[in-house]
């Protein structure tokens, strides 16, 4: 077997692997032996079949199998002789010469990442404590799920649901499919796009109003976003909300037995279990972005469709949910190309901090986490059960856990300085 090695781009490789004829006639000559003990053919006793004939009517098929057969068992060898780690799935080709057979292998391969720097990274930390305006603020929003709505007689105001029937054209064609009866909008909840809930706003019931808003430019039906509408709209009734004491009846649904300082006190450990989950995204996200600027990587174009494809993955699926054909969501390809080239990138360059750096997986963090991710189930046992009796999403934990103990060690070794955030821009989805 002969290789040869051709770069055709920082990552492209050409590999031509040869195998002589000798070795293609050897285990030709064994096949078609086999064969001549196994084949029936008129005129011939079982087992008497002379070899000539046998090559005649079967050499063809043999010998292509027989390349099959090479192109499997000399791959990987020829890859290992040459020290070459593919990524991604070979595109090959192969033909027959005078003198035996050969075939061409074109692939990407893995890039040579140089981590220098990587333990010199600076970081921001932040850091953040829970209020007792925080818990305040949550005991808020848990009223605010309870609310109910009560009938008034004035004016709409900020807050109020305002039930409405309207129609809207753009360029002159109407896209309600006529007028929409009886629609509830909450004033401020921004359900609707931008400016319609604030035109609700003064309105008493049986009122009509006329307005034109803008769809945003990244609207997701194209013949309206970015462009101005006019809505007719009625006012059928108004309704306020109205807000639940904060009494026993309310504590117990929520399941404390006790007094609202116990509510109080329950609140807070949850604020402060998201809390220091927000905190610890927000820090990898830190790392991962100052490893994404500090280390540059060639990243094969293989491994790149395959997170395109991966990313826009469930849009197609929401699509087949909704009876929709894929190739009606025109995803724009480019959309995902960056965020996708970055993920393989990080991917990547995390991949070689592990190894370089002898990084093993901790097991009493891999059960951590899932104990962790299972507590806000009415039975963590079996949710543990769960991930721990199929490998897949035991690996996936792993994988996960693994990654965080590589940006601990990035961590450890950075030059990290804390920044004191609150607890909203702790919980913002931001950075």
């Amino acid at each position: 077997m002969q290789v040869s090695v051709e770069k055709t781009s920082e990552l492209s490789r050409k590999m031509t692997v040869s195998v002589p004829e000798t070795i293609i006639q050897e285990k030709m000559a064994v096949r078609l032996k086999s064969l001549a003990r196994e084949v029936k053919i008129d005129g011939f006793r079982p087992g008497k079949v002379p070899q000539h004939v046998i090559k005649k009517m079967y050499g063809e098929r043999v010998r292509g199998e027989i390349a099959g057969d090479l192109i499997q068992a000399t791959y990987y060898d020829a890859l290992k002789e040459q020290d070459l780690r593919p990524a991604g799935h070979p595109h090959i080709q192969s033909e027959e010469e005078f003198d035996g057979f050969k075939y061409t292998a074109e692939f990407e391969v893995y890039p040579e990442i140089s981590l220098d720097g990587v333990d010199q990274i600076e970081v921001s930390r932040p850091v953040a404590t829970v209020q007792e305006t925080d818990v305040d603020g949550m005991i808020e929003k848990l009223r605010a799920q309870k609310k109910t709505w009560v009938p008034v007689e004035r004016a709409s105001k900020q807050n109020d649901r305002v039930t409405v029937g309207f129609s809207g054209v753009c360029e002159g064609e109407n896209f309600t499919d006529g007028k929409v009866e009886s629609y509830a909008v909450e004033i401020g909840a921004k359900q609707m796009i931008p400016g319609f809930e604030e035109n609700l706003v003064g309105l008493e019931s049986g009122s009509n109003k006329t307005f034109e808003v803008s769809f945003p430019e990244e609207y997701g039906n194209e013949k309206l976003a970015g462009k101005v509408a006019q809505f007719e709209v009625e006012v059928v009734t108004i309704e306020e909300p109205i807000l639940p004491e904060i009494d026993e009846a309310f504590i117990k649904e929520y399941g404390i037995e006790g007094s609202l300082e116990a509510f109080r006190d329950d609140i807070r450990a949850n604020l402060e279990s998201e809390l220091g989950q927000a905190l610890q995204g927000k820090l990898k996200n830190a790392v991962l972005n100052a490893l994404y600027e500090k280390i540059q990587t060639a990243v094969p174009n293989t491994m790149v469709d395959q997170e395109v494809e991966s990313m826009m993955k469930p849009y197609i699926e929401t699509a087949k949910r909704q009876k929709m054909k894929p190739e009606d969501l025109n995803l724009p390809r480019d959309a995902f190309e960056e965020p996708a080239k970055r993920r393989v990138a990080l991917g990547l360059i995390l991949s070689e901090v592990i190894q370089k750096n002898d990084i093993k997986l901790d097991d009493d963090k891999v059960h951590l986490t899932i104990s962790d991710m299972a507590k806000s189930y009415e039975r963590p046992k079996d949710v543990i059960d769960w991930y721990y009796s199929d490998d897949t999403r035991l690996n996936d934990v792993r994988q996960m856990v693994l990654e965080n103990q590589a940006i601990e060690w990035l961590v450890a070794q950075g030059k990290v300085s804390d920044e004191t955030i609150s607890f909203d821009e702790a919980m913002s989805k931001q950075g």
